[in-house]
C-alpha cells in the first residue's frame, strides 16, 4: 500500500487507488464522473485533533460549514458533538434539516438580512457574531420587535497578517470583516446599552488556509488585550471564539497540526489567567479539504506547439479553486499505467481560457482513464455552479468498506425547475 502524503486514508493498493476500503475506479464506474468522494474516518480525525487539544477545557468546536455544507457531513460532525459556524440563513436551514442542536449554532457574515436575524432568533441559535456597529443596532430593533434577547459577540478585526491569499485573508485593516480592533471597545459598550442584546463573548478570525502558527498567536495577543480592557469596563465575556483558518497540504505545506496549536494557544491564555474560559474554535477547510476527491474521465489528449493538454469532463464549475485563486490540487490517475508520461496542463471544457484544474502535471494517460484530483473536500462543491447549464456533480461518503449516494447527479431537469417561458403572443 502507497499512502499519498497529507491524504490519510487515501492510498494505492497495487496499481488501484482506494479511499478507506473503496476502489475508487468502482465508485466511477457505478456514479459516472465527476464524482466526489469523501472520507468518513479522515474528517472524524481531523476532528480528533482539535478535541485532543481541547482536552481537559470548556470548548466547543463549531464546524465552518461553508467548507462543505453537503447534509451528510453536517450530520456527522452534529453526532460527533460539533456546533456549527453558519453565515446566511440558508445555511441555518441545512444545519436543522441535518438534525443539529440550533444552540450549538453561531452566525456569523457582514451582511445578515433583517429575516435572517428573525429566523435564527425564532431557531434559538447560540450567538450572533456581529460584524459593525451598525449591524448591532438593526439585530437589537429586531430582537426587540420578537420580545426575545440575542446573544452577542462581536468580531474583531486585529489587523494581523495571516500570509495567505488576499481574497481568504480577512484580519486585516483593508478588509470588510469585523470591527476594528481600536473600535471595539467603544463597540461592546454599545452592546451593552441596546435593548435586546445580551453580550456573551468575542470572536476573531484573520484568513482561511493558514500554514503558519505565528499570526495566530499575534492575533490571540491583541484578543486577550481587548478581553482585558472589555471586563475592566464592566462587560463580562463568558465565551472567546478563536474562529478557524488553519490551512491543510495541498501541495507540501506544512500547517502546524491543530492540538499542537491549540497546546500553544492556551498556554498564552493560561498566562494571562483566561484558561477557564469557554473557547469556540470554527474550523472548515482543515476538517474536510484532504477527506476528499473528485473523480474525473479523460475525454482528449490535445498535443499543442507550446502546451498539450489534458481535456477532462470536470472543469472550474466543480472545481472552482483553480480558476479563483489559482490554486493547487494534485492530480492521480485512479490506476497506474506503466508507459510512457508527457506533460499536460489539466483542463475541463468550459469555454473560458481559465477553465484549468493543473498546470504542468506529468502524466501517463489516455482517453477513457480516470484521474483523482485532491484535497476536494473543501470549496469545491459549495462554490459549484451550474455554468454553461452543467450539472452539479454526485456526491459519495465512504465509511470504511461502504459507500453511500449522499447527493444525487443534478439533471438538466433540476436546472429548468423553477424557470418559466413568457407567455405566447
Amino acid at each position: 500500500m502507497t499512502e499519498l502524503p497529507g491524504h490519510p486514508h487515501i492510498a494505492f493498493r497495487g496499481a488501484d487507488l482506494f479511499i478507506e476500503d473503496v476502489r475508487l475506479g468502482d465508485l466511477a464506474t457505478a456514479h459516472g464522473t465527476p464524482l466526489f468522494v469523501y472520507s468518513k474516518a479522515a474528517m472524524l480525525a481531523a476532528l480528533a485533533a482539535y478535541q485532543r487539544g481541547f482536552a481537559g477545557r470548556r470548548a466547543t468546536v463549531c464546524y465552518a460549514m461553508k467548507a462543505n455544507p453537503s447534509l451528510a457531513v453536517l450530520q456527522l460532525f452534529a453526532q460527533a458533538g460539533c456546533g456549527f459556524d453558519i453565515v446566511s440563513g440558508g445555511e441555518l436551514e441545512r444545519v436543522m434539516a441535518a438534525g443539529a442542536d440550533p444552540a450549538k449554532v453561531i452566525f456569523s457574515g457582514v451582511g445578515k438580512t433583517r429575516a435572517e436575524m428573525r429566523r435564527a432568533l425564532q431557531a434559538g441559535i447560540g450567538c450572533f457574531n456581529v460584524e459593525s456597529e451598525s449591524e448591532l443596532e438593526v439585530l437589537s430593533e429586531v430582537a426587540s420587535a420578537c420580545g426575545v434577547t440575542a446573544p452577542v459577540s462581536i468580531r474583531v478585526n486585529p489587523n494581523v497578517d495571516a500570509k495567505t491569499h488576499p481574497y481568504i485573508s480577512t484580519g486585516l485593516k483593508g478588509n470588510k470583516f469585523g470591527v476594528a480592533h481600536e473600535h471595539t471597545l467603544q463597540a461592546y459598550r454599545r452592546a451593552a446599552q441596546l435593548p435586546g442584546l445580551t453580550v456573551v463573548g468575542i470572536d476573531c478570525h484573520i484568513g482561511s488556509q493558514i500554514t503558519d502558527g505565528a499570526p495566530y498567536l499575534d492575533a490571540m495577543d491583541r484578543v486577550l488585550e481587548l478581553v482585558a480592557a472589555i471586563e475592566a469596563a464592566g462587560i463580562a465575556l463568558h465565551h472567546i471564539d478563536f474562529g478557524g483558518g488553519l490551512g491543510i497540504d495541498y501541495n507540501g505545506d506544512r500547517p502546524p497540526a491543530a492540538d499542537a496549536l491549540w497546546a500553544q494557544l492556551f498556554a498564552k491564555l493560561d498566562a494571562r489567567g483566561f484558561g477557564d474560559r469557554h473557547f469556540m474554535v470554527e474550523p472548515g477547510r482543515s476538517l474536510v479539504g484532504n477527506a476528499g476527491v473528485c473523480l474525473t474521465e479523460v475525454l482528449y489528449l490535445k498535443p499543442g506547439e507550446q502546451k498539450n493538454f489534458c481535456i477532462v469532463d470536470a472543469a472550474m464549475n466543480d472545481l472552482p479553486r483553480p480558476a479563483m485563486y489559482e490554486a493547487y490540487h494534485g492530480i492521480v490517475p485512479l490506476s497506474r499505467r506503466a508507459g510512457p508520461s508527457s506533460t499536460y496542463d489539466v483542463v475541463g471544457p468550459i469555454c473560458e481560457s481559465g477553465d484549468w484544474l493543473g498546470r504542468d502535471r506529468e502524466l501517463s494517460a489516455l482517453p477513457g482513464d480516470r484521474l483523482a484530483v485532491l484535497s476536494a473536500g473543501a470549496y469545491c462543491m459549495s462554490m459549484a455552479s451550474n455554468y454553461n447549464s452543467r450539472g452539479r456533480a454526485a456526491e459519495v461518503l465512504v465509511d470504511g468498506a461502504k459507500a453511500h449516494l449522499i447527493r444525487e447527479r443534478e439533471t438538466v431537469a433540476d436546472q429548468l425547475r423553477g424557470e418559466r417561458l413568457l407567455p405566447a403572443t
